[in-house]
């Protein structure tokens, strides 16, 4: 195992990780449609408990995927979370909203009353996809921060010398991360994943909760179309962007960051097979839906889209990695930009971290045994009127 592979491996399981929590946002897109499906009390129940069975499995991966990142690539870490913590801690916050709407909606003494909590799984269901798919299209576009390695090894500092500093990393602007919702193409990205997460809401309803609860099956079809169409129109004007626009390469011999035209359609050719994998990823997502849409008994296009999902937002966040790119570039200054070569751990760091990760197959065997032992019951009337459902 060579340092390189290791920082290709690494950047690997980050990807995964940060591809499988785009899917698991089916949670907060079902949220986000509390009140457009649910029509009465029951309804809005049937559709809280429905994803408050997995909420968890969400907000775990959130947590995992910033820890991976902070054990193999500290130096994005400390820019990305501590620089833009405002966008960061907006997005943590609106988690902890979900947690706090999941248990408290419906407990004894609630002055607010149920449907508050439910408007706050909405705001979470909004915010979470959008914000999380901002923040992602910065791997693209750019963020506005100066990295100061200097510092580090600075002899003359200490903590009585106040002509220096200890600061690696620090944000340019006084927005420390907000300017990213002024950037156009990743608001296009964060609405894309919005509603790439309505998609996945609502066909996750469509397999778990029965249309005999529901008043009819359009309540479900309906939105699903809507999503569907806004979905596929901003990820496609994304697509075509980045394949058109000018990426963030990095020379290996020199170290400098330089400005390449159509570099990340390049990385899709020169690494042709990720190039199969993307269009393997995105017939999946549209089978999936279309095939949802036509065949109403259908109720397995939740996993075939969300197979899709997973296998194209890989691809895509490899594209900003592999192949000698940066992938978080600084459009303050060009040379702060991360690489995976820059940024990331030591070797025996990585290499120890590689043999933890040996266990990862013990961990999705459990995440699977759980999950079908939380589906084993299906989510009636009756379970949702007692005292233990959300």
């Amino acid at each position: 195992m060579t340092y390189i592979f290791l920082q290709h491996y690494w950047c690997f399981i980050v990807a995964l990780l940060a591809a499988i929590l785009v899917f698991l946002m089916f949670v907060q897109g079902a949220n986000s449609l509390i009140f457009t499906i649910g029509k009465t009390a029951d309804e809005r129940r049937l559709i809280v408990n429905a994803t408050g069975r997995k909420w968890e499995f969400t907000f775990t991966t959130l947590v995992t995927f910033g820890g991976a990142f902070f054990a193999s690539y500290p130096l994005f870490y400390s820019t990305s979370f501590g620089g833009a913590y405002w966008l960061w801690m907006i997005i943590l916050f609106s988690f902890v909203l979900q947690a706090v709407s999941y248990e408290f909606q419906n407990k004894l003494g609630n002055l607010l009353g149920a449907k508050t909590f439910q408007w706050l799984l909405v705001l979470n269901g909004i915010l979470g996809p959008l914000l999380l798919g901002g923040a992602v299209a910065t791997f693209f576009t750019g963020s506005n921060f100066i990295v100061e390695k200097g510092n580090i090894v600075n002899s003359q500092c200490s903590m009585f010398n106040d002509q220096c500093s200890m600061v690696v990393s620090r944000w340019a602007n006084a927005s420390h991360g907000l300017d990213a919702l002024l950037n156009l193409w990743n608001l296009v990205l964060g609405l894309a994943v919005f509603f790439l997460a309505r998609v996945l809401g609502c066909l996750y309803i469509h397999n778990r909760v029965d249309d005999k609860l529901l008043h009819n099956h359009d309540q479900i079809i309906q939105p699903l179309w809507r999503s569907t169409w806004l979905f596929l129109g901003l990820f496609l004007a994304f697509l075509g962007h980045i394949l058109t626009c000018e990426g963030y390469a990095y020379d290996p011999a020199t170290g400098v960051i330089f400005m390449e035209p159509y570099k990340y359609l390049h990385n899709l050719i020169e690494m042709w097979p990720l190039l199969v994998v993307l269009l393997i990823g995105v017939v999946f997502v549209l089978f999936g839906i279309l095939w949802s849409l036509t065949h109403k008994e259908y109720k397995r296009g939740f996993w075939v889209t969300g197979f899709g999902t997973v296998v194209t937002v890989l691809v895509l966040l490899l594209l900003t990695a592999w192949n000698n790119t940066a992938y978080y570039p600084s459009t303050a200054d060009l040379q702060s930009s991360l690489t995976m070569q820059n940024s990331c751990s030591s070797e025996f760091t990585l290499r120890t971290m590689f043999y933890v990760s040996l266990l990862v197959p013990f961990v999705l065997a459990y995440i699977i045994y759980a999950w079908h032992s939380i589906d084993k019951k299906e989510i009636t009337l009756e379970e949702i009127n007692n005292d233990h459902a959300y």
